[in-house]
């Protein structure tokens, strides 16, 4: 978990329309190696720190959201900068809009948030290398086990918001 010092800390696009600060550290961050995230990102992996949405402050232009295909079927949300395209964080079904994965690499800083854990590393590209001693799934994850009791504590809150937008997803459908 990276300092809780180093934040709030900013972000954005290639462009500099879309701005945003990250008011505080992530719940968790992950780094996918599943075919959907290398398909999408066109690179080996996405590097994604998940954050409440409202710890998530828009500064410049409003990203663009882009309706995206994925592996569950459900689909995401990608979160562009009309301008260049940049993708600067997702909203995937099951949290909705209440959770950003914000790409690490549109931090101003990206070296404050290495990932927690490596996931889906059963489809990671052979000449990938992780560092020893990482922590690494070849699926993904159960959030008890391995986020910290404080991530835990903050996802609780917003448990009764997600099912919520869930419940009121299966109403639309």
């Amino acid at each position: 978990m990276p300092n809780s010092n180093s934040f709030p800390t900013e972000g954005g696009c290639d462009c500099r329309a879309v701005r945003y600060r990250v008011e505080s550290a992530p719940l968790f961050v992950h780094c996918c190696h599943c075919r959907w995230c290398q398909r999408e990102s066109g690179t080996s992996f996405a590097l994604n720190a998940l954050i409440e949405a409202d710890r998530v402050t828009q500064l410049g232009d409003a990203p663009e959201l882009v309706n995206t295909p994925s592996e569950s079927g459900s689909g995401q949300f990608i979160a562009r900068c009309p301008k260049c395209k940049v993708a600067v964080w997702s909203n995937y079904s099951g949290a909705g809009p209440l959770i950003k994965f914000v790409r690490v690499g549109t931090l101003d800083n990206p070296d404050l948030l290495p990932p927690d854990i490596h996931i889906f590393t059963a489809s990671k590209q052979p000449w990938v290398v992780l560092p020893e001693g990482a922590s690494v799934v070849s699926e993904y994850y159960d959030r008890r086990s391995c986020w910290t009791e404080e991530s835990l504590a903050r996802y609780r809150v917003l448990l009764p918001l997600i099912k919520a937008y869930q419940a009121a997803k299966k109403g639309d459908a």
